[in-house]
């Protein structure tokens, strides 16, 4: 590269930065399109519509349909966020949260009366038109009553089973865009005379919702298999917004709205601003760290990472992201990882370079022996992530979005942004290999002589971790301190004398309210109004007593003022199991990546091993400090997941390496150890640059960022111990025990 192209490589990557973080910090506009404060935020980041629908005519709903109804609107809610929450409140009442929305009319516009969709025939049994077109539209000539006396509707919502946009090509080629209708057991035999009668007659089939028509269509033969389909649609977006409107016209239990309310962030502006803080602090210990490491190859690396960052701000923001507290944990975390790639890479310059090549050719094929590892790692993370994305329920989902964001931000930067920088600052004249350090072949340390030590460490850590889950069952009711996500809780609305800021209300009223019902409590204040609601655990008639009697004491609160409700888990068994079965599927996708990239099945096996080590040895610590298992644990466990098998593929990389270069005098424990030691410093170093950035949240945050950090900052330790003294022992005794044929 010549002087000239590297002075245009470095200003080109400045200004780039420079513009990006402009972007990231006033937008576009006048009116901050693009920047930070745009990007769409949690309901506790930024509050948003809280909705309660009451049961319509049945005043005890069965559990089976109460569950059945929040499911399926948790599915249409999603739609506006990955974020949103559905949850049962008292016996016949299901609230919905949508974070991000202040318009509460605006969606109950949309969302209609969930369960009121009907299929009306054009014509009675006596010929008489139902419906008319007139000008406006599709006007209905009679009431439901009549129709439902009449016989003219013909199915309800109920009788459909599923409904599904979908698209495919005509025979020209061009895309159609329409919705796929599958009825139950029962509404097949009503579908079939319906558009029988439908068919002979030559009329339209209408599909009738919450007071207005969603699709009129045309029926052209009859459909005895209980399937059709509704074409053609203007888009895919329209095709959505039918098929989703359907599908919550065909709940079982049919539901009006009974108030709704704007609600504020339940952990107010303090909780963003000290996260920021803590990963700006975080972020510039570990440039300086980089850079007194690496020294000019750290310079290039603090470029690289800061291209990371304002590029991830960015695309949060163009791709509509849904950003939570522990998302924005998950991107901090993510800076410390994406560091990872480049402690890779300057290792392998420094390696070429004491073997007496130059600056620029050790720079060459450090980057390119560090590919290998680079690309296993983040693409086993990102089959996690994409499996995740496509099968995990929603609150997952926005994780897996920022997780790929990240990995894929990483390589770019690491790959080609570093890459660019460090070649243009060697080509301005930095070629002193002095300023890029020049390794050390390291004394080749015994690992797998105390692995047996390492094995027994592991074992009894997961056993304590189950015998203490044992032990608070039995005394505690729960294994693990799950919070009312889990478990479900109390909702006590109180309406103050007067107005309180969410500050306030965590100075003054939240330690007494702690006291008052021995639980940790989550708020949510009302917008235009003194109406503050305060989410606890389950509590009984005294604690309620005990909370409603220190409300008017200390607060002077109106006791008519102050109710309280029983209200579900926002984790519902339904979302459990789906996120269960997408990790197990994620895992089964890494281990055939594993195999597929490294020829052996052992290396898969364990890589696996190991991860679902330290997930254990976590959720053992969750389990002896009692730490809150909420919102925040599922993310917590996932990151550990990346984390955990990214450090590892690190390790096997630099074992395949080796064994391919290894003469038959070799060991295959020696080589087992070299490739362990050889990586070492590469795992304290970004196990380090990790936890510093969790550590400065941990000191820093709000106490649920708390709750997210600790158990991180041991996950860290444990991935790293894991790797360095689980994984290779663990595969060497495998591949020992069952050698592949004609290995000696």
């Amino acid at each position: 590269m010549k002087k000239s192209k590297a002075i245009i490589v470095l200003l080109c990557v400045i200004l780039l930065i420079v513009g990006v973080s402009y972007v990231d910090l006033y937008g576009t506009d006048a009116e901050g399109t693009g920047s930070a404060a745009d990007i769409k935020l949690g309901l506790d980041l930024a509050g948003g519509v809280s909705i309660t629908y009451q049961v319509v005519g049945d005043e005890d709903p069965s559990a089976t349909d109460m569950k059945d109804t929040i499911a399926k609107l948790q599915k249409r809610v999603e739609n506006y966020s990955t974020e949103a929450i559905v949850y049962q409140e008292g016996t016949d009442r299901i609230n919905i949260e949508i974070p991000g929305v202040k318009d509460a009319n605006a969606i109950l516009q949309e969302l209609g009366r969930p369960g009121s969709l009907y299929f009306i025939s054009e014509t009675d049994s006596e010929g008489n038109a139902n419906y008319s077109y007139v000008q406006s539209g599709y006007i209905l000539n009679k009431s439901i009553d009549e129709l439902l006396e009449n016989g003219s509707i013909k199915l309800v919502g109920t009788d459909v089973k599923e409904a599904r946009a979908v698209t495919s090509q005509d025979k020209l080629k061009n895309t159609v865009y329409a919705v796929d209708l599958v009825m139950t057991d029962e509404g097949r035999d009503k579908f079939a005379e319906a558009t029988r009668n439908a068919y002979e007659k030559q009329e339209t089939l209408a599909i009738y919702y919450d007071g207005s028509f969603i699709s009129v269509p045309s029926v052209n033969g009859v459909f005895m298999d209980g399937q059709a389909q509704i074409s053609p649609m203007e888009s895919y977006e329209k095709a959505e917004n039918l098929a989703s409107t359907i599908r919550i016209g065909g709940l079982k239990l049919e539901l009006e709205e009974l108030h709704s309310k704007v609600v504020g962030a339940q952990l107010g502006q303090d909780a963003i601003d000290t996260s920021i803080k803590a990963g700006a602090i975080g972020f510039v210990i570990v440039i300086i760290f980089m850079i007194a490491v690496y020294f000019v190859a750290g310079v290039a690396s603090a470029l690289g990472l800061s291209m990371y960052v304002a590029l991830v701000v960015l695309l949060l923001n163009g791709f509509g992201m849904t950003l939570t507290l522990s998302g924005v944990a998950g991107i901090i975390l993510s800076i410390g990882m994406a560091v990872d790639a480049n402690v890779i890479i300057f290792a392998r310059i420094r390696e070429e370079l004491a073997t007496g090549k130059t600056v620029k050719s050790a720079i060459k094929i450090g980057f390119d022996k560090a590919l290998s590892a680079i690309v296993d790692g983040n693409i086993t993370t990102l089959i996690a992530a994409g499996v995740l994305l496509l099968l995990a329920p929603g609150t997952i989902k926005g994780f897996a979005q920022t997780l790929a964001l990240g990995i894929v931000l990483s390589m770019f930067t690491a790959l080609v942004v570093t890459k660019f920088v460090l070649n243009a600052l060697y080509a301005l004249g930095i070629r002193d290999a002095k300023w890029y350090g020049i390794g050390k072949e390291p004394k080749t340390i015994n690992f797998l002589s105390k692995k047996g030590i390492f094995f027994g460490i592991s074992i009894a850590l997961v056993a304590a971790g189950f015998i203490v889950m044992g032990v608070n069952k039995v005394n505690k009711g729960d294994a693990l301190n799950y919070s009312l996500e889990f478990k479900g809780g109390t909702a006590t609305t109180v309406t103050f004398a007067e107005n309180k800021t969410l500050d306030q209300i965590n100075a003054e009223v939240v330690p007494l309210l702690e006291k008052a019902t021995g639980s940790a409590v989550q708020i949510q204040t009302v917008q235009d109004s003194n109406e503050v609601i305060f989410k606890t655990n389950s509590l009984n008639v005294e604690q309620r007593t005990a909370l409603e009697e220190m409300l008017v004491e200390e607060f002077h609160v109106d006791k008519s003022l102050i109710t309280s409700e029983t209200i579900s888990s926002t984790i519902s068994g339904e979302m459990k199991t789906d996120t269960i079965l997408a990790v197990v599927i994620a895992i089964a996708c890494m281990l055939i990546y594993i195999r597929i990239r490294f020829s052996d099945i052992r290396f898969g096996v364990s890589s696996i091993v190991a991860l679902l080590h330290d997930v254990l040895v976590v959720l053992a610590f969750y389990a002896v400090a009692r730490v809150s298992v909420g919102n925040t644990f599922i993310a917590c466990m996932l990151t550990i997941v990346g984390y955990s098998i990214n450090a590892t593929i690190v390790i096997f990389d630099r074992v395949r390496e080796n064994m391919n270069i290894m003469s038959r005098n070799d060991d295959l424990k020696d080589v087992v150890n070299r490739s362990i030691t050889q990586t070492l410093s590469r795992s304290i170093f970004t196990s380090l640059t990790t936890f510093v950035m969790v550590a400065a949240l941990y000191i820093l945050g709000v106490t649920s960022i708390r709750d997210f950090a600790l158990p991180l900052m041991v996950g860290i330790v444990c991935g790293a111990y894991s790797s360095v003294c689980i994984t290779g022992g663990l595969w060497y005794v495998l591949r020992k025990k069952f050698p592949p044929k004609g290995a000696k």
